[in-house]
């Protein structure tokens, strides 16, 4: 470590002395009062890691001297202190790793040498389906289907979880990795031996799921990253970054009777997407703070990918002060936190200087209004009155009208109930994503929302596919406290498991009956979910319109089973006495919600939940895994491969090649997400990836999806722009991964194509417009690519 500004210090807190990089010393030299919190953060982490090599004196210095207005044109060497994984994108970087220990050894040297070296923790939170819902026994069904259908992925983190170095595993039916990392992971101040000596130094994060900038609502700097960069950032190696630019965003006033933090993040996501923040940082600041509990700050940072920005942070104040107590933190840590923050100028108060910024929006929180997002981006808010317009201009461009849809309509019966079936109809309300399930607010709202309806004899429609997926349990232990859990259940939102499930496609089948209408009719069927994307094709592969809403909306439009009702205007339902039921009538009002947020959620549901959160359950501590050094690779195995990237290493790589006669593989218009170049979900049986597996035995009832398949770079590269709603220009409106084969004119499908191609030895190329890669996928849809010999 070089020292070139003279600013290590020493700090004691709670009896015993640390060192630190001290921004007020290097503050004598530059004035950094003006800096943004998070450009704070970037400089206490150059300071600390300089070397000379990869950071040097002058970088500090640009960064002291950072200029809000100039365009980004100097680059530093960012380290995170640790690494955040979620299993679908966190398998891949362990096979990664088990496939560098094998390279290691051919090589001559020490696999044991392959380990992370700084913390990284694996949340298993995206395996679990909603396979079965709307009884008491959905949970335990779907968790055990969850853990037959993943043995071998399982198996394999144990091996990691018992092999690597640290690492550490955070089993199934715990909750959702954002959820878990606010809750229990995030340390907001680190403290750690550097060089033998014990250290304080800012909690940041890359996590391999773009939501991990939820952990900036805790005032921990941190974001998603694609699987490889995580992988560097394991093994020691810094990624390097343009110093950004920082949008202020200016909050003052306070919530209005209505409305929720949901509601408020729709707004954020609307205003900074026109803003344009993409390479940009978002830092929240002005009274309106004051207002906002931890979990609508989480909330707000959760979605900064949907609005283009780098993170979206707030900072540390006497409210993270206040979350870390309740969530069941020490009070010794919380001390450490405290005074390293104020010792630092990291801590925010109403007497805190206004920071310099690269541009200044401002929101009056008086002003929001119940709102939506959709039919298929989140950017795309919609007033709560105004939803059933945007459903019916949006099922226009699908082909339909009034008059269509009224002939389309599907007679559905099931059990001794007969319906009809159309377009509008919402055939899935889930409460799931990290977003919202982090919020008590909402929960609670959600919740008393289904007690004042369950008390007029209402419940779901027929045909909704209800589940309730609470981001950790400590969720169901307020929500059981308040005895609105088994109200939810009388809606139909019972339990289906502790994970990301809708809102990543894991929704399950659609009753075999509904399924049938939908394909029937050539159907425009609705989802609502409280859930952070919507993009085409992600949510459920029958469900063209996906709208985001709040927990409590979730709930009303199960109850009202169609986008044609007016949800400000129009009853959602009669109740038991042929009465209608408005939204209006059974709202929750702020004040109910915050008595049950003061008298039922405390700390002591964290310590029970979080205390003993690696040590597993007995489910998973029952699954057998190999101890060796090097893993056992299983050559049937569909779920865990040994990748090809390392084949033929040598300790030189080899020359860059120039390319010749490339063909174009797909034309694609604008944004086009990591969603469509790498899906997630479903895995259709006529695809090439379903081709691939039922070849090797695999029925379709047990493909799994694309995300669990992560590990098998075999499955992977089959389902690369395999989307089912991806449109390749190249084909005049043909939907799906589909292209011309160019010298033969044959249509076919984009792998069967890309591998001819490989054949004949012709390198490719994607066309493609604007926002061309945006999304949370990057791991995959950058080694598709490649494996598919794309080259440009």
């Amino acid at each position: 470590m070089k020292d070139s500004f003279s600013v290590h210090d020493r700090l004691k807190v709670n009896g015993r002395e640390y060192h630190f990089a001290s921004l007020t010393k290097l503050g004598e030299r530059f004035d950094l009062k003006r800096l943004p919190y998070s450009m704070k953060i970037l400089l206490e982490n150059l300071l600390r890691h300089e070397n000379g090599d990869e950071v040097s004196a002058k970088e500090i210095e640009t960064l002291a001297n950072w200029d809000a207005m100039k365009e980004p044109d100097s680059e530093i060497a960012f380290m995170p202190a640790r690494v955040l994984l979620q299993d679908f994108t966190g398998v891949p970087c362990v096979v990664d790793l088990a496939a560098m220990r094998d390279a290691m050894k051919a090589l001559g040297g020490d696999p044991g040498l392959i380990n992370p070296l700084s913390p990284a923790e694996l949340v298993i939170d995206h395996s679990v389906q909603v396979d079965t819902f709307g009884s008491e026994t959905a949970l335990e069904k779907n968790i055990a289907i969850e853990f037959e259908r993943n043995q071998a992925r399982y198996s394999f983190l144990r091996w990691g979880q018992k092999t690597l170095s640290n690492f550490k595993v955070v089993p199934p039916r715990t909750g959702i990795v954002h959820q878990v990392n606010l809750e229990h992971l995030a340390r907001v101040v680190m403290s750690g031996q550097i060089n033998g000596q014990p250290w304080l130094y800012p909690d940041t994060v890359f996590g391999t799921d773009s939501h991990t900038t939820m952990i900036n609502g805790l005032g921990v700097l941190g974001w998603g990253v694609g699987g490889i960069e995580a992988e560097a950032a394991m093994l020691g190696q810094p990624s390097s970054m343009l110093i950004p630019q920082v949008v202020g965003f200016r909050l003052s006033g306070q919530l209005p009777e209505g409305t929720t933090a949901t509601d408020l993040v729709l707004t954020v996501t609307q205003i900074l997407r026109k803003q344009g923040v993409v390479g940009k940082f978002v830092e929240f600041f002005g009274p309106g703070l004051a207002h906002l509990s931890l979990a609508d700050r989480a909330t707000i940072s959760n979605m900064a990918p949907e609005y283009g920005a780098t993170c979206g942070i707030f900072p540390v104040d006497s409210e993270s002060l206040k979350y870390l107590r309740l969530s069941g933190r020490s009070d010794e840590h919380i001390a450490l936190v405290e005074n390293y923050a104020k010792i630092q100028g990291l801590w925010h108060d109403e007497n805190s200087q206004q920071a310099d910024f690269s541009a200044t929006l401002e929101l009056d929180l008086a002003d929001i209004r119940p709102s939506m997002a959709g039919p298929k981006r989140p950017q795309d808010r919609v007033l709560l009155g105004d939803v059933r317009e945007n459903y019916q201009r949006s099922i226009k461009t699908l082909g339909a009208d009034d008059q269509a849809t009224k002939k389309r309509a599907q007679p559905v019966s099931m059990g001794d109930q007969h319906m009809a079936l159309g377009d509008g109809s919402v055939v899935i309300a889930a409460i799931t994503s990290c977003t919202n399930t982090s919020n008590p607010a909402v929960m609670l709202a959600a919740g008393l929302l289904a007690k004042k309806a369950a008390e007029r004899g209402l419940k779901a429609r027929p045909w909704v596919k209800t589940s309730l997926a609470p981001g950790s349990r400590v969720v169901t232990d307020y929500l059981e406290q308040t005895a609105l859990l088994p109200e939810l259940e009388k809606i139909g939102f019972y339990l289906v498991g502790y994970g990301c499930t809708t809102c990543i496609g894991n929704s399950g089948p659609l009753p075999q009956e509904i399924s049938q209408a939908i394909n029937a009719g050539g159907l425009s069927v609705a989802a609502v979910i409280s859930g952070n994307r919507n993009f085409e094709g992600r949510v459920h592969a029958e469900v063209k319109l996906n709208y985001l809403a709040s927990p409590p909306l979730v709930v009303a439009y199960a109850i009202a089973g169609s986008l044609k009702v007016n949800l400000m205007t129009d009853p959602l339902a009669k109740d038991r006495n042929g009465q209608p039921v408005f939204l209006k009538d059974i709202w929750p009002s702020n004040q109910e919600i915050n008595a049950l947020m003061n008298s039922a959620i405390t700390a002591q549901m964290f310590r029970n939940n979080y205390d003993q959160v690696f040590q597993g359950n007995e489910r998973w501590n029952a699954i057998s895994s190999p101890d060796a050094a090097l893993y056992a690779w299983d050559e049937s195995s569909t779920y865990i491969k040994k990748p090809p990237y390392f084949h033929g290493m040598t300790m030189l790589p080899s020359e860059v090649e120039d390319i010749h006669a490339a063909r174009c593989l797909g034309v694609f218009g604008d944004s086009i997400t990591t969603d469509h170049i790498s899906p997630a979900g479903t895995i259709r049986k006529d695809s090439p990836a379903g081709q691939f597996l039922i070849q090797r035995g695999v029925a379709p009832k047990d493909f799994n999806s694309y995300g669990s398949r992560r590990g098998n770079d075999d499955v992977m590269v089959r389902g690369s722009f395999a989307n089912i709603r991806i449109k390749n220009q190249m084909l005049n409106g043909v939907e799906g991964g589909y292209t011309y084969h160019i010298p033969s004119g044959e249509q076919m499908s984009i792998y069967d194509a890309a591998m001819r191609y490989k054949k004949e030895k012709t390198p490719l190329i994607i066309l493609a417009g604007k926002e061309y890669g945006t999304g949370s996928s990057r791991d995959w849809a950058a080694k598709g690519t490649l494996l598919l010999g794309i080259k440009v």
